[in-house]
């Protein structure tokens, strides 16, 4: 017997599988971050059978219908083995369904541990995700691991490069010996990593409230930007920080101005449709 389409796309890149699903559904990716106060919001119970309701109601609204989805990691980690629990089967659910799961963990770390974080999220385990958030401030070299097992798993990695919170500039910005700054080193080495690619399955982060934004054009890879909607970001931001040539390959990340929308599933679609219309110059 030959192997089945899913079976096909699953041994595809993940770049090229983003791309993909980006020109099927639209760019945006869909932040699933159940802060406290947004499980007050919906009504839901501060617990781990609150944080259940909540993911459900979650892929009920978006599975199949957005190109990315991206779980923040440490809002499910608070509640324990019980959160866990529902992470794993929230990224079980997407993944059988084929949509793509950008785990946000933002991992970091040098030898084995950094082994151990690439099996937990770009393995087959019960964190098993399309792409992980990766730190490379220990070093872009200590994400070898990481990267290394995403080219075999045919995952993604996200690597944090030039991020919006003020404090990052304090590294982010400092300038290496070679003159480029620190987050236009991480960019330059995440570009080298996608150089044979036909779309490169190594993005980097690059927060869309900056006011200006490391070089990007040589990237030949994803462009993930949070702080779209309630931090302050959207199209004019976007435009001002990507050159024309790279604008097809971003992804703005979007949470709570789709998440207060909820609880009702046809808001929250509504909400997530009314962004793509607004990010349809973005595919053009």
């Amino acid at each position: 017997m030959g192997e089945s389409r899913e079976e096909a796309s699953e041994r595809a890149p993940f770049g090229e599988r983003l791309r993909r699903a980006m020109r099927q559904f639209g760019p945006v990716c869909v932040g699933v971050d159940p802060h406290p106060e947004l499980l007050r919001a919906w009504g839901l119970t501060e617990d781990a059978a609150g944080l259940e309701q909540f993911a459900e109601i979650c892929v009920e609204a978006f599975d199949g219908r957005v190109a990315l989805i991206k779980p923040q990691v440490a809002f499910f980690e608070a509640y324990g083995s019980g959160g866990l629990a529902v992470l794993e089967r929230t990224i079980e659910v997407l993944r059988a369904s084929g949509t793509l799961v950008l785990a946000d963990a933002k991992r970091g770390d040098i030898g084995s541990t950094m082994d151990a974080y690439a099996r937990t999220w770009l393995a087959d385990g019960p964190l098993g995700s399309d792409a992980v958030t990766v730190s490379p401030y220990l070093g872009f070299g200590a994400l070898a691991p990481a990267l290394a097992l995403a080219e075999v798993n045919h995952r993604g990695v996200f690597v944090l490069a030039a991020t919006s919170n003020p404090e990052g500039a304090q590294v982010q910005r400092a300038t290496t010996a070679n003159g480029r700054t620190v987050a236009q080193t991480m960019v330059d080495e995440a570009a080298a990593r996608n150089a044979d690619a036909e779309f490169g399955s190594v993005g980097v982060v690059v927060g869309a409230t900056l006011t200006a934004a490391p070089e990007l054009s040589g990237l030949n890879g994803p462009i993930l930007m949070p702080g779209v909607g309630a931090q302050g970001g959207g199209p004019e931001t976007i435009r001002a920080l990507v050159p024309e040539s790279m604008l097809r390959a971003v992804v703005p990340t979007v949470s709570r101005e789709v998440l207060r929308a909820g609880p009702s599933v046809p808001a929250l679609r509504a909400s997530v449709a009314a962004l793509q219309d607004g990010f349809g110059f973005l595919e053009k």
